[in-house]
């Protein structure tokens, strides 16, 4: 990884082996020792070891919590307790307050009514948040304020140095309190606010559901997006060196400097907290029942037995989760099952070899096997992606409906609701949608997402039956607000699917004809512009590692320089290039530096729709559609709405249906843009765009529908419900009621619900 970054590579220091489930927090006391807390109901203090100073030995059990403990904070020493005390909040409802000293409870604070999330001191006074949706301050055991701070579970809640409070909440909101007065809500996030830190001197870091961390000033900008989990991120913490460190569901603990990932710490499981020491050590608390420190001190690296037990731990714990062609890793037969004969000519046989599967076929003249290859399953391994009617997808299963019906193909995507992949699916096969749970199930099971079961009432929201689903907003218990099943639009849509082969055929192809023509020959590329395209191809194919992998100002440059001489007819697979580097963290910045100073995006779309060629229309709208993915664009795109809707508004009504569709996503992606900013002038602008395709004729069912979710989103937030009124969308929607197309059918429905709400 080329970066001038100084960064020394954190390495395992030791283990905190002791706790019987999952550690949940992690609190550092001071100098004088780390606690942690677990699902199995424990607290646990952890010494510096007399004898070694690169361990830590259990010192004390806390015991009193009936059920798994959470959050948890420290009490330095004083009057009341000379060793310092502990408070912590658990599943059981309860805050309670521990005395170092003795390791005995001595105060129980009752008064959430459901599972407490967040515990802080505030002077003398202890602050508590729940999934209750409040926040209570206590003084002793006495509440002395309770306040409903946010409508949905709160997550977190933390003290700046200032005495203002932060919260994070599953409204994917963060709010600022002085007092019990909210004085900021910072919004942003797409999904739950999980994690809050303080970033010394810079404002405040959040760990969100939605796989991101960002850096936001107090007055609610955001400095940095922080991109490269694969799935919830948990926790953040900052260290007063300007590193922070995430920790997530996908079993890593990353380390970023400046914003960028400077190394990935994998663990045998979900990673639950991670904190930093005051000497820059990490804690993280892991799914294993096992807490551990990183240090980058060479004198306290764990020796070479340990660090070798735990890399074998690791890739056992790969391997159980590994899937070769649908079957666990670890089932498989090893190298000797090739000893016994195949029976019939052809047979396949799948072996073990190290980490991977291999494929063997029986060669019955040779009496043989020969060797295939290696078998790959899902994305893990960065491997091909499998492919369905020309597109690529992180799986396609396989599904037996039995009866002796054909099997059938089913695609999916990691980052797709799997709710909306089955419907769709049942839809396309013409099956019965009472099929739906056992076909998601199926689903999470074989991507190697936990087994879960629905269930309406509430439990514990990230491991227990009503449990977060990825990709769907989490439940919260009790509300009774009509609810909408398209509707408000979260996060942005992008095209993140390219086939880079064709891509670069193409451009070849295009080259070459250039290169023919004595009047053009100076356009072509030169061998090495080739191969450098090439190159830039090979780092957008990998996308499992977008988070650590970088272009050049070079790579940049080349990709505009041909945007800018190449005759316009041969622009698209080059616009198609440029539309996969703005999905990249390091392209879209490096991009972003290289056109700020002269409006280069806008220039190639005046450029692009001067003449009407469908595959710049095309490749271009997509390319605009996928600066939505990154916030350094909103301004852009908010400031240049008129102009871009002017040059694409031929579009709503093209023959090509990939067109429609590109078009009535970027009228969508502008909604949700523009309802986050409540830019109201540009709502109503949006809403026209998007009432033109919902009223439109012979219109692409997807168009239609990336339309009306449109409609249903900007006149749920309320700003331009009204104008839309006027413009009797009530009659739209009824007409698209009766659509043969479910989910077309049920935005409608969303839409006339919201019309006959006052």
């Amino acid at each position: 990884m080329a970066m001038d970054i100084d960064f020394s590579e954190y390495r395992l220091r030791c283990q905190l082996r002791g706790h019987e489930d999952d550690v949940r927090g992690i609190c550092v006391c001071d100098n004088d020792g780390i606690a942690t807390s677990s699902r199995d109901r424990t607290i646990r203090f952890w010494s510096l070891d007399k004898n070694n100073n690169a361990a830590y030995i259990s010192s004390k059990i806390l015991l009193g919590h009936t059920s798994f403990v959470g959050p948890l904070a420290w009490v330095p020493p004083n009057e009341q307790f000379p060793e310092g005390a502990l408070i912590s909040g658990g599943m059981d409802t309860l805050v309670l307050v521990w005395d170092l000293a003795t390791g005995e409870k001595v105060q129980t604070l009752k008064g959430h009514k459901m599972q407490v999330t967040g515990v802080t001191l505030d002077g003398s006074d202890i602050i508590s948040s729940s999934v209750d949706c409040t926040l209570r301050r206590w003084k002793g055991e006495h509440q002395s304020e309770v306040w409903e701070a946010h409508k949905a579970p709160i997550q977190v809640v933390r003290r700046l140095d200032s005495g203002e409070l932060i919260t994070g909440s599953s409204d994917s909101t963060i709010k600022l309190w002085t007092g019990s007065k909210c004085t900021h809500t910072f919004s942003g996030h797409t999904d739950t606010v999980r994690g809050l830190a303080i970033m010394p001197g810079l404002g405040i870091l959040s760990a969100s559901h939605d796989g991101s961390i960002r850096l936001w000033a107090l007055t609610g900008e955001v400095l940095l997006e922080m991109v490269g989990h694969t799935a919830i991120v948990y926790s953040v913490d900052a260290n007063k060196s300007g590193l922070v460190v995430s920790c997530s569901e996908d079993g890593f603990a990353k380390i970023w400097k400046d914003g960028v990932c400077v190394q990935s710490i994998e663990h045998p499981g979900c990673v639950w907290d991670v904190k930093f020491l005051e000497n820059g050590d990490i804690v993280t608390a892991c799914s294993d029942g096992v807490a551990r420190i990183w240090t980058v001190h060479h004198d306290r690296i764990a020796e070479a037995p340990e660090l070798e037990a735990y890399a074998s731990l690791l890739s056992q714990y790969k391997g159980s989760r590994k899937r070769v062609g649908g079957l666990k890793l670890e089932e498989l037969p090893s190298r000797e099952a090739l000893q016994v004969p195949g029976t019939k000519d052809g047979q396949t046989m799948v072996v073990r070899e190290g980490d991977n599967g291999v494929a063997y076929v029986w060669n019955m003249n040779e009496q043989k096997w020969d060797k295939i290859g290696e078998v790959i399953d899902g994305p893990d391994d960065g491997m091909k992606r499998p492919v369905l009617d020309g597109v690529q997808y992180d799986y396609v299963f396989d599904v037996d409906i039995g009866d002796g019906e054909p099997i059938r193909k089913l695609p999916y995507n990691r980052s797709d609701n799997a709710y909306d992949t089955a419907d769709k699916w049942l839809l396309k096969e013409n099956l019965p949608l009472s099929y739906r749970q056992q076909v998601v199930e199926f689903i999470l099971q074989n991507s190697g997402q936990k087994d879960f079961i629905l269930d309406s009432s509430f439990v514990d929201p990230y491991t227990g039956s009503s449990a977060y689903v990825p990709g769907q907003p989490s439940k919260s218990a009790g509300s009774s607000k009509p609810t909408f099943k398209h509707i408000p639009k979260k996060g942005m849509l992008v095209f993140d699917a390219a086939q880079f082969d064709g891509i670069l055929k193409k451009i070849s192809e295009f080259n070459n004809a250039l290169r023919s023509d004595p009047g053009q020959q100076s356009l072509s590329l030169s061998e090495t512009e080739a191969t450098r395209l090439n190159a830039i191809a090979k780092i957008l194919k990998d996308t499992s590692h977008y988070h650590s992998s970088s272009f050049s100002d070079d790579d940049i440059s080349l990709l505009l320089k041909l945007l800018k001489s190449w005759p316009v007819s041969m622009m698209f697979p080059a616009i198609d290039v440029l539309r996969m580097v703005i999905l990249h963290p390091d392209g879209a910045s490096r991009l972003k530096r290289a056109t700020d100073e002269n409006d280069t995006f806008m220039e190639l779309i005046r450029k692009v729709t001067g003449s009407p060629l469908p595959a710049n229309f095309l490749t271009s709208i997509r390319a605009v559609v996928n600066l939505f993915k990154n916030s350094g664009y909103h301004l852009w795109l908010q400031k240049h709405r008129v102009e871009i809707f002017d040059a694409f508004a031929s579009c709503y009504s093209s023959s090509n249906k990939n067109i429609q569709v590109s078009y009535s996503t970027l009228v969508l992606n502008y909604a949700v843009l523009l309802i986050e900013k409540k830019d109201e002038e540009g709502q109503a602008h949006v809403l026209s765009a998007a009432l033109e395709i919902a009223e439109g004729e012979n219109l692409e069912v997807d168009a239609k529908y990336r339309a009306l979710v449109a409609i249903g989103s900007l006149m749920l937030e309320g700003l331009v419900k009204k104008i839309a009124l006027d413009f009797e969308v009530g009659s739209v929607a009824k007409l698209l009621k009766a659509s043969k197309d479910s989910k077309v059918s049920e935005v409608a429905t969303d839409i006339e619900t919201l019309t006959k709400q006052t």
